[in-house]
């Protein structure tokens, strides 16, 4: 690999100081001024306490579990994540404290939870699985008294460098996005949730786009590998009719239907939607209703609002979107997007400039920026709601960190809580609540 596509792929290269963006915030969006923040806690007097004492503790109460991954290797340059975190939130002030052990896994970057939360499915973001060319997705039990994982099995993912994984509503397919492979694969679930056989292989093929797209932000450098395919995300409709998967490199949005018998991928009748060349289609998420659904362009940090047609997969844009101020100038990569559970609100982070952009949804779906908010730490790769929708949480892949937001179930405005959880280049979420038993 050279070293234009090692920077293009995961853009660990790239050093751009946040200088001024607080500055640029408050003339842009008229920030007010928040109160102080309290005293830092050392690291040393972080809580940790394991599941057992947790449970005893909490004992018949609902219980806020999440699990944090992370990359242990070929990832940044100092990987410092030793494997899956299990955390329990407080719900009044969403600190969240260590439960046990770290689990130990390889390169664990992408996590996703079975609909009844007694299973947790993991990517694993390597190569080299087996001795192929490909990584490898992981099956753990959840113990449902403790939220502790064991290990069921581990299978290959067909692919190279697994980036995502999501499971189908029926529960008996896993969807994974293989970055480097360029492909889409689709592996049973079993009934004792275990991995079986991979039922798909689906490799997008297209022609070679530009690194960077002529509408982003002025004075980007950043750019998005577009040498070949890349699969970045994959997931099912809201009403589980039809497959969207996102390839970043040959900058389509792809639609297929999905065999519920056989587990095999074919096109829809509009097999995908061309998105601005060189913007690296990253992320998306759809609103509650599954009538809109919102794309996030990597390289060009730009959402693309579009209608879609439950019926036929299609998709019709109708509104584009910055998530950095008119003001911005400099390098940034948009990393992850998502809709508050309310669906009022619509957040986006943006690596390098380390903000988070906020929007309104409007009644028709379409979306307003309000604010952006200084993340307070460094490369925002991911972020997540509690299940209650009552604070945010940010993955800071290269300050091992997580930051937390209070969100305003009102006007969608994020209060920053000083809260600041170490953890070594977190890279993902999975938030569930636990019932005592």
């Amino acid at each position: 690999m050279n070293s234009k596509t090692e920077i293009g792929r995961r853009l660990f290269g790239l050093s751009v100081l946040g200088t001024g963006l607080t500055g640029l915030v408050k003339v842009a969006l008229g920030e007010t001024t928040k109160t102080p923040p309290p005293e830092p806690i050392p690291k040393a007097a972080l809580p940790k306490a394991s599941p057992e004492a947790a449970a005893r503790k909490n004992s018949g109460n609902p219980r806020t579990l999440c699990y944090v991954g992370g990359y242990t290797r070929s990832g940044p340059a100092d990987a410092n994540a030793k494997g899956i975190t299990l955390f329990e939130m407080n719900a009044e002030t969403g600190v969240l404290t260590q439960l046990g052990q770290i689990t130990p896994a390889d390169n664990p970057s992408f996590l996703a939870l079975s609909a009844d939360h007694r299973f947790l499915y993991v990517v694993n973001e390597i190569s080299d699985f087996g001795g192929q060319k490909s990584g490898s997705a992981t099956a753990y039990s959840i113990d449902q008294r403790t939220g502790v994982i064991t290990k069921l099995n581990t299978v290959a993912t067909g692919g190279a460098d697994p980036a995502f994984l999501s499971v189908h509503p029926s529960g008996r397919y896993l969807l994974v996005a293989n970055y480097t492979g360029g492909s889409a694969a689709v592996i049973r679930i079993q009934p004792d949730g275990s991995l079986g056989e991979l039922s798909d292989l689906v490799h997008n093929t297209g022609p070679k786009m530009p690194e960077r797209a002529k509408d982003n932000p002025p004075g980007n450098y950043a750019v998005s590998d577009h040498s070949a395919a890349h699969m970045r995300m994959i997931q099912a409709d809201v009403a589980g009719r039809f497959i969207i998967g996102c390839d970043a490199g040959l900058d389509r949005v792809y639609v297929w239907k999905l065999d519920p018998d056989k587990g095999v991928l074919t096109p829809a009748a509009t097999p995908w939607l061309t998105m601005e060349p060189g913007s690296a289609p990253r992320h998306f998420c759809f609103s509650p209703n599954g009538k809109v659904i919102y794309i996030l362009g990597e390289q060009n940090s730009r959402i693309v609002v579009a209608d879609y047609d439950q019926e036929m997969g299609a998709m019709s844009v109708r509104q584009t979107a910055s998530t950095v101020t008119a003001k911005f100038r400099g390098s940034t990569l948009a990393a992850e997007i998502g809709l508050h559970p309310s669906g009022k609100f619509l957040y986006v982070t943006n690596r390098l400039g380390d903000s988070i952009a906020c929007f309104r949804v409007k009644d028709d779906g379409s979306i307003e920026l309000f604010d952006e908010v200084w993340e307070r730490a460094n490369y925002g790769r991911s972020f997540a709601f509690d299940p209650s929708g009552k604070f945010m949480f940010v993955a800071n892949q290269r300050s091992d960190s997580i930051t937390s937001w209070r969100v305003n179930p009102d006007t969608g405005a994020l209060d920053f809580t000083w809260n600041f959880t170490p953890t070594g280049t977190p890279s993902a979420f999975a938030f569930f609540t636990l019932d005592e038993v």
